[in-house]
């Protein structure tokens, strides 16, 4: 999910800002029951990975979160009109195969952007509570990540080594298009079971474009691939 401020413009502006928002999000995903794998809170808009325990989740936590924010960073800024651009926009993602990727993608943005060296040093995402570095309040792990290791050192460490080595910029860009324009992330079977139980489109048809997914093999450091056209 992203949800990006009016023009462009900053949704936050101090750390008392983003504190607060923080602070609303969590209530309101624990109420809704919207479970949090991965987060990061940029200046002008926010990225979210999460499950939702039914379809009115996380509509319902953007919807409570974006009003009762907007009225706090009106009245404190002295400001007035609109502060996001439109409606949240969101994706379903395959979690077999992109979970992990896309909570990479996530928890990167800061450093894409050029603001941190490494994500560890950006305190206003997940990448911290996932890693070990600091609590986690607003994130409630996936099973996925739980299979990284058998103690929570070993899945700190195998999730931070997965971070570490980055995501390709063929990925990136997947990832992001599928959040901006509402393409479900996933193989063509994923695709065509969303399909069937939509009136919708789920996914652009680009014949021979090549598949990419996550691999975490046991004992091993999990790393993104890239899968031969056509499973050739």
């Amino acid at each position: 999910m992203i949800q990006r401020g009016n023009d462009r413009q900053p949704i936050v502006r101090d750390d008392e800002d983003r504190r607060h928002f923080l602070d609303l999000l969590g209530a309101a995903a624990r109420e809704q029951r919207l479970a949090i794998h991965a987060y990061v809170l940029m200046d002008n808009h926010l990225h979210l990975l999460a499950t939702p325990a039914d379809a009115q989740a996380l509509p319902t936590v953007m919807q409570s979160v974006g009003r009762r924010y907007v009225r706090h960073f009106n009245d404190k800024h002295r400001r007035t009109g609109a502060l996001w651009e439109g409606r949240y926009r969101s994706t379903l993602v395959q979690t077999d195969r992109y979970l992990l990727a896309c909570m990479a993608y996530i928890e990167l943005n800061p450093v894409r952007a050029g603001m941190v060296a490494t994500p560890a040093d950006f305190a206003w995402s997940s990448h911290r509570a996932n890693v070990g570095l600091g609590h986690g309040r607003l994130v409630t792990p996936h099973p996925l990540y739980w299979a990284l290791g058998d103690t929570p050192f070993a899945r700190e460490q195998a999730y931070a080594a997965l971070v570490a080595s980055g995501v390709s910029d063929s990925l990136r860009e997947r990832l992001t298009a599928s959040a901006l324009k509402g393409w479900a992330l996933g193989d063509e079977s994923f695709v065509r079971g969303l399909e069937g139980q939509t009136a919708r489109r789920a996914a652009p048809r680009a014949a021979g474009r090549p598949s990419l997914a996550v691999r975490s093999v046991p004992n091993s450091k999990p790393e993104i691939i890239r899968e031969p056209e056509n499973g050739v």
